[in-house]
């Protein structure tokens, strides 16, 4: 072979390497994941999910890339991210928290969708049943609606002196915090305990709430699920320390943070069940033929130095029923 040709076709070959190395990655499915917080704050969100991923047998690179869009705690950016990710034809759109999968479901009715809610999914529209979810939609819910009350119920047995508590909820989030409103008023009524709903929606929105709570002399507080509250659990967490304010959110997070109590279910399970389930539709599974999953097992967290800090002696039988205790 003459020299001319030969670099002919080395020049041939090279120019050939990366076209296939493009069509190569093309090839590999792309997943876009919606999350309503931010990579930083949702990490541990992230990791349950592709832990899911890989034990449906799927290798990231191989089987998939994901495409992430993070709406930086303000939901009102959701159906934007969420339309951007149609856009970029991804093949499965798995969501985190009750506005993200509201917003995937509005702007998609073929892409399915693989949903991690703390909302009732039948109620607010995201499936026709839980056994029968129907059109492109499932996923993963907590059911934390039916959970807020008996946060309320523990933290009066923790504070059966306290006549006064309050509720805090995110207003830009009404599908989720509407039901808790009801069940936990409900449930104050019913134990006798005046209740006051406070908002928040933004990281300003904290100082004036602890601010409220002094000025009502609140005894406690019940914060609602809502995955901005979960982005800033640390930073509520902290705060109800500062203030002096017993308080009790749905994850371990908050009373390993500093938090009085805990009482929910596990949010990095709930996530890997939507790694899991985003794998299958990409193996060939159908969302209206995976049933809707309800987290199963409900977990308590109390943490006894920031009792005995609060003055607060917790009571045997209540310890006794903690999954987990931090001294």
């Amino acid at each position: 072979m003459r020299r001319r040709q030969f670099i002919a076709l080395l020049g041939g070959a090279a120019a050939a390497w990366p076209l296939a190395a493009r069509a190569q990655q093309a090839s590999v499915p792309l997943i876009g994941f919606l999350g309503p917080g931010s990579a930083q704050s949702d990490t541990y969100r992230v990791t349950a999910f592709r832990q899911g991923l890989s034990e449906a047998g799927l290798v990231d690179g191989q089987n998939f890339t994901i495409e992430y869009r993070w709406a930086e705690s303000q939901y009102d950016r959701l159906p934007a991210l969420a339309a951007e990710l149609v856009h970029r034809q991804v093949v499965v759109i798995a969501t985190s928290g009750t506005p993200a999968a509201l917003a995937a479901k509005a702007a998609t009715k073929t892409i399915p969708i693989v949903f991690e809610t703390a909302a009732d999914p039948v109620k607010i529209g995201l499936v026709a049943s839980l056994n029968r979810p129907g059109g492109n939609v499932t996923g993963v819910t907590q059911a934390s609606d039916e959970i807020a009350p008996k946060r309320l119920e523990l933290l009066h047995e923790l504070l059966p002196k306290a006549g006064v508590l309050a509720l805090l909820v995110n207003p830009t989030a009404p599908a989720l915090a509407e039901p808790q409103k009801r069940e936990v008023l409900s449930a104050a009524q019913a134990l006798g305990i005046e209740l006051h709903v406070l908002n928040a929606s933004t990281e300003q929105d904290f100082e004036s709430v602890f601010a409220r709570l002094s000025e009502l002399r609140a005894g406690g507080l019940v914060i609602g699920g809502d995955a901005f509250f979960t982005s800033h659990v640390k930073q509520l967490a902290a705060l109800t320390v500062q203030h002096a304010v017993p308080a009790i959110y749905q994850w371990r997070a908050f009373a390993e943070a500093g938090g009085l109590m805990s009482y929910g279910s596990n949010i990095t399970e709930t996530h890997r069940l939507v790694g899991i389930y985003a794998g299958r539709i990409l193996k060939g599974g159908k969302p209206s033929d995976l049933p809707v999953q309800q987290a199963a097992k409900v977990e308590m967290f109390i943490n006894l130095k920031t009792a005995r800090a609060l003055g607060i002696t917790v009571p045997l039988p209540l310890s006794g029923r903690a999954d987990e205790i931090f001294e």
